[in-house]
């Protein structure tokens, strides 16, 4: 009996001593999760995605303030996470593709009927995010951020070639996605029908993973 009643105590306290089994602390939430915030960490390598926001669309104007040049409802972005540190921090991204489906867009500038194609060149861009929500897009070293856009005209078809530095964008929870607001592109090549300055503004949403789960920021 005495032989029995040692093991059950010496049982007890080690079982007082070991750390309990449980879910991770706030303190090592990662900036990217998904299943809410503070949920599931995205892996690094992980696939991301997001289509424009139901009811909006991408806009390329030749002013901040105007409604002058092209809009499109139909545009995707795809990055791949390269890094997801421990909150506050800053997720890192490669963007990897940023389509506009052509048919989807229109133009409201004199002289132009159609809208033949957007291209997004120089990819892939780096992405980040940090907690606070601030998302910057930067090219490879030694380059720029370029769209292509190639309009049609009475004349044939006019290619204007835009550029900017980088891009400055938010993230937030309401809604789980991104935007863009007035981001604006100078105009590197083309004729006189392409405008000299185009902004871009665009709401991306929900950003989802390669399982459709939807992405929080921490």
């Amino acid at each position: 009996m005495r032989t029995r009643t040692l093991l059950a105590l010496t049982a007890a306290v080690g079982a007082l001593t070991l750390p309990a089994a449980g879910p991770a602390s706030a303190a090592d939430t990662p900036v990217l999760t998904t299943g809410g915030a503070g949920g599931t960490p995205v892996a690094v390598g992980e696939v991301l995605s997001a289509n424009l926001a139901g009811g909006t669309t991408a806009t390329f104007y030749s002013s901040a303030t105007g409604t002058s040049g092209i809009s499109c409802t139909a545009s995707k972005f795809t990055a791949t996470v390269t890094g997801n540190p421990t909150a506050p921090g800053t997720a890192t991204e490669s963007l990897t593709a940023h389509t506009f489906d052509a048919a989807s867009c229109t133009s409201n500038v004199t002289g132009v009927l159609g809208v033949s194609g957007i291209t997004v060149d120089n990819l892939p861009y780096a992405t980040t995010v940090s907690s606070a929500g601030a998302l910057t897009v930067s090219p490879p070293a030694g380059s720029v951020v370029q769209s292509t856009v190639k309009l049609r005209t009475l004349l044939g078809t006019v290619t204007c070639v835009y550029r900017a530095a980088g891009l400055s964008g938010t993230a937030s929870n309401a809604g789980n996605g991104i935007s863009f607001t007035n981001q604006q592109f100078t105009k590197a090549s083309g004729s006189s029908l392409c405008f000299s300055n185009a902004f871009f503004t665009a709401k991306y949403a929900p950003v989802t993973t390669s399982s459709g789960a939807v992405v929080h920021v921490n």
